[in-house]
């Protein structure tokens, strides 16, 4: 997968801060700089475009796109098929996550069993990968999914995700951890009838297994795909009530705060967190937001004490 944005120089100075422990030794003609950050390859060009290329891309420059970059050209030389009906017209286990762009709010994984016989159900529902949905109809249908199929979600406080981000455990591997654990407490709890067990790629499959070595109980035969909400319900399921819990319980954090929070990582949401610190104390940002994000930084660079 690539991905190019184009940046103004302020971003580009917050991009050569931020990779500058990850670049890469070497030089290339009209390249300010080239990173890697775990699956994905970044390169700055002169003319103020930067290219994310990986199984990764998308989610290392939706960080920058919510800062201001703007998309530049299209993610894939070859057009990808939009439905594959070997996955699609089929029964299957996916899983996918939400949260993993957003400051504040949890990340949540579900995996979620769509036999072959309930795609015509979902497909009068509407249902797609939840970025292609409104929150508002997210809200009304995830119940009535929910209601129709076997699922299993996994929900990662910010507590619980400041606690185990480290050089050791980053984002992707916490997201396999996750996946990992849904897709085997559905499979070994409900035991349905699949044909396959599919997860969206955001790591390669041998990163993934890596990843998830050292958990007691490992779910194997997983295919692994791109764009896989767009090919297979399963994944679109596990898409759309993880948006719903997510929602839900990002919701409890503005009710608790009595601060209306925006969601992504954009700058709106450094005027949040500077509210939060001002209201509540630094240390409030532990509860409610992903510290290891560049919100943190300029959002107490900004605070006076």
């Amino acid at each position: 997968m690539n991905i190019v944005i184009r940046v103004n120089d302020e971003i580009k100075e917050k991009m050569i801060e931020y990779y500058k422990d990850k670049k890469r030794d070497k030089e290339i003609p009209y390249v300010i700089f080239q990173a890697q950050e775990e699956d994905t390859v970044i390169t700055m060009y002169t003319s103020g475009k930067v290219m994310f290329q990986g199984t990764s891309a998308d989610v290392d420059a939706s960080m920058w796109q919510n800062m201001g970059g703007e998309i530049e050209e299209a993610k894939s030389k070859k057009k990808e098929k939009n439905v594959d009906l070997k996955y699609y017209n089929c029964s299957s286990v996916g899983s996918d996550e939400v949260g993993t762009g957003d400051y504040f709010g949890p990340i949540v994984v579900t995996a979620a069993y769509v036999p072959k016989d309930k795609i015509s159900f979902l497909e009068g529902l509407g249902i797609k990968d939840s970025k292609k949905m409104t929150d508002t109809t997210i809200q009304k249908v995830a119940p009535l999914i929910a209601k129709e199929i076997k699922y299993r979600s996994i929900i990662l406080s910010n507590i619980e995700y400041n606690e185990k981000y480290s050089k050791e455990y980053n984002m992707n591997k916490i997201k396999s951890i996750m996946h990992n654990k849904a897709l085997y407490q559905l499979i070994t709890e409900e035991k349905p009838s699949y044909d396959y067990i599919i997860i969206d790629e955001f790591a390669k499959e041998h990163r993934y297994y890596e990843y998830i070595k050292e958990c007691t109980n490992i779910q194997r035969n997983i295919t692994f795909m791109t764009k896989a909400e767009d090919k297979n319900l399963a994944v679109a399921c596990g898409s759309v009530i993880s948006r719903y819990i997510f929602l839900k319980e990002f919701d409890k954090i503005c009710d608790k705060l009595h601060i209306p929070l925006p969601k992504g990582a954009s700058n709106l949401v450094d005027k949040a967190g500077e509210e939060i610190v001002s209201t509540y104390g630094e240390d409030k940002l532990k509860e409610v937001a992903k510290l290891n994000f560049a919100n943190t930084e300029r959002i107490l660079k900004t605070m006076i004490y």
